[in-house]
């Protein structure tokens, strides 16, 4: 396989236009991340909380504009050279911005101002894009959240939501005062406030009539408003010159056959699920007859999918389970929202390049984007592309072969991933990610994520084994991977049991092939789950057949952080199984971690001291270990990420200076050799931020070496799985 990053650069280099004959492979892929937090004043603390969330662009593609609810501002960035965006500012609107839109060198912002639930307040206010300055210019009805302008630049659409209290009554609507529409009318390009229309859309919906949430807000070039009202799962359609409703209907209810509606650390898409009510969030016209919604669901329904309606309310299709099981093969499945809404579909974006209409749908939970050829009939998948955390707003900026994600999660407080705007471009190629994923058996997905180790197949080049974490600890595996092929291919899952049932309380994190087709398995122990230290021995059908804990020597000094990688040195009664240890435990010297070493034969144990890294900003530990050609490679890392990330190396210990000592004694401290610094490899293979868990690394019968990341299942993850082919080992450093 080849490097993704020179993949990546064919592709980012490479722009659609009408000179890329017909049977070209076009592709977006992502050309460049902008975290917002670079917008945040100077006198401000960096570690302010900020978002991105609903996002638009100037009309001639060059600036961004977004909606930041945390901090009450209105944010802006330069992408007039989209593969080095640059923070253009903040505005604050005193009040709570909950979405923005653009005609001419204004931007429009529907703000926020309500006391409470019971006394919801709005203003909507005029930008100036280029001097960045705000007026106010007209009170709301009520607490907006959607706004957008008419194709004809004549109205502005804003839905008056007035949203309920979750705290009352366990959210339960009716909760009053009722939403509604207002229309703004538009002279010269700014609002007449005078001319607003108020659109009563009360006593339309089945559920909750009398108190309808409308959500989202979508012009058609007829002039005609399309109006979700989420909680209520119906939607309205209404004449922007009269004001007047022009049809309703309910969003209605539908079933969705192979996903997973178990959290249980499982995943398995052999279930059903029947009446869900779509409860439908974004909405957008594929022309003045269709449009289509994202079925978020909020109140009681969410159906997992996007479903395109006729003007008059006919489903005319439905995505089904595609969307779940889209994100199971590239390993971004949800599995904790199995019981909830699966990737919970949420933003929708419509936009026509080079003649070719797209459909783009934002998943909050798997934080991708599902791209759709749109056909006129039953739209055609075409990719995902991987976003920030949340992705809720998308803007298409087809002139510039552009698209563009704002990602509202900000984990600053955990330390861990900020709100970022993510820009794609369309081009000649192949989609740069996934880099991995897997296939479809029996018509359901092979479930994959959090691979927290890698192995290589003693015999056959390019044939590799990953296995999952705890994460996925209600059916721990071993995956069969084909990393020939472009991008890598997971063909098989090896459930490991005990007896006939998926073993519990394993934390798989490290790996090694026996060489007779079984393997042998670290588990990261962690006492207060009742998960223990230790080592198992697995048959090729994933079967426990030899179970080894720790000595009292060890474990007299455990912490939570064991065992993170295992190999395998030497041959018959000299063969040792030797395991990374993550961080140090309570009988190390600081910065001073274990290799330990255990001889299946005679049952001794025995280690060495590994010098880490210090850390500039939190920990330096261990996550993986592979013997190769008279060495142990050793990934280094620390828990940062994106900006702040410093330290994900690989390092070489020669296997002539590693001497295990008894446990109990003194141990030898052994000496590392930097191999290569990986973070560029992260960065460049695909223009995403940098992640912390470089959990994988393995060589190949070849030579090839491999490495690949953690992804958390999902869980205040992005999702990304970054798995890379660095080339022959003697060219890596």
């Amino acid at each position: 396989m080849g490097r993704p990053s020179l993949l990546y650069a064919l592709a980012a280099t490479l722009s659609l236009s009408t000179s890329i004959p017909a049977f070209a492979q076009q592709a977006f892929n992502r050309i460049a991340t902008f975290p917002v937090a670079e917008n945040l004043p100077a006198d401000m603390d960096p570690a302010t909380p900020t978002s991105s969330e609903i996002i638009t662009a100037s009309e001639d593609g060059n600036i961004l504009i977004y909606s930041d609810s945390p901090l009450g501002a209105v944010g802006f960035v330069d992408i007039s050279d989209a593969k080095a965006p640059k923070a253009g500012g903040v505005i604050k609107v005193e009040g709570e911005p909950t979405s923005v839109t653009v005609l001419g060198g204004k931007a429009f912002a529907a703000v926020n101002t309500s006391e409470s639930y019971t006394n919801p307040s709005g203003k909507l206010l005029v930008i100036d894009i280029a001097a960045k300055t705000a007026e106010e210019a007209c009170t709301l009805a009520g607490q907006p959240d959607s706004i957008a302008v008419s194709k004809d630049k004549r109205f502005l659409a804003i839905a008056i939501e007035n949203e309920r209290d979750e705290d009352v009554n366990d959210g339960a609507i009716p909760q009053m005062p009722a939403g509604s529409l207002q229309i703004v009318p538009l002279a010269d390009g700014m609002p007449d406030c005078d001319g607003i229309k108020t659109v009563d859309v009360t006593g339309l919906a089945e559920v909750a009539p009398e108190d309808p949430e409308p959500e989202f807000v979508a012009f058609n070039e007829a002039g005609e408003i399309a109006l979700t009202l989420q909680e209520n799962n119906h939607i309205v359609i209404v004449s922007a010159e009269t004001g007047e409703v022009v049809g309703h209907f309910s969003a209605g209810s539908t079933s969705v056959e192979k996903i997973d509606m178990l959290d249980d650390g499982a995943l398995r898409f052999d279930q059903k699920a029947e009446n869900l009510l779509r409860e439908p969030d974004a909405v957008k016209w594929l022309d003045n007859d269709r449009l289509v919604v994202a079925n978020e669901g909020d109140y009681e329904g969410g159906s997992r999918s996007f479903t395109i309606f006729s003007s008059a309310g006919e489903v005319l299709y439905d995505s089904g389970a595609d969307l779940d099981q889209q994100a199971a093969l590239v390993g971004h499945y949800p599995d904790k929202r199995s019981d909830a809404k699966g990737v919970e579909p949420e933003g929708i974006e419509v936009a026509t390049y080079g003649g070719q209409q797209y459909i783009f749908v934002a998943e909050e939970r798997s934080s991708l984007v599902a791209v759709y050829r749109d056909t006129g009939a039953a739209p055609e998948f075409v990719q995902v592309l991987p976003s920030g955390i949340g992705p809720e707003g998308v803007v298409a900026i087809p002139q510039r072969n552009l698209l563009v994600t704002a990602n509202e999660t900000d984990l600053v407080e955990d330390g861990g991933a900020r709100s970022h705007v993510m820009l794609y471009e369309l081009g000649e190629g192949a989609p740069v990610y996934p880099m991995i994923r897997s296939v479809m058996v029996d018509g359901q997905p092979i479930g994959w994520g959090a691979l927290s180790a890698l192995a290589a197949d003693p015999s056959q080049p390019g044939h590799l084994y990953a296995a999952s974490d705890s994460v996925y600890g209600g059916e721990s595996a071993v995956f069969v991977i084909d990393a020939t092929k472009t991008p890598a291919e997971i063909t098989r899952k090896i459930v490991v049991k005990r007896g006939n049932a998926p073993a519990q309380k394993l934390d798989i994190e490290g790996l090694v092939a026996d060489g007779e087709g079984g393997f042998w398995l670290a588990s990261e122990g962690y006492s207060q789950r009742l998960i223990p230290h230790a080592l198992y021995h697995v048959d090729a059908d994933g079967m426990i057949d030899e179970e080894i804990g720790l000595p009292a020597e060890l474990l007299a000094h455990e912490e939570r952080y064991g065992f993170e990688g295992i190999t395998i040195v030497g041959e018959g009664e000299d063969r040792m199984l030797v395991m990374a240890v993550q961080r140090e435990w309570k009988d190390d010297p600081k910065n001073q971690v274990k290799l330990v070493a255990y001889k299946p034969v005679s049952k001794e144990w025995s280690a060495v001291r590994y010098p880490l890294d210090a850390a500039e900003k939190g920990w330096v530990g261990l996550s993986e270990i592979t013997a190769h050609g008279g060495a142990l490679y050793i990934i280094e890392r620390d828990n940062q990420i994106g900006t702040a990330a410093r330290n994900k190396r690989l390092y070489k210990v020669a296997l002539d200076g590693f001497k295990p000592a008894p446990l109990g004694g003194d141990l030898p401290v052994v000496e590392k050799t930097l191999v290569r610094d990986l973070i560029e490899d992260i960065r460049s293979a695909s223009n995403g931020y940098v992640v912390d868990k470089v959990e994988g690394f393995t060589i190949d019968a070849e030579g090839q070496a491999y490495f690949v990341t953690d992804n958390d299942g999902v869980d205040d993850s992005s999702g990304e799985t970054i798995f890379v082919n660095l080339g022959r080992l003697d060219a890596v450093n």
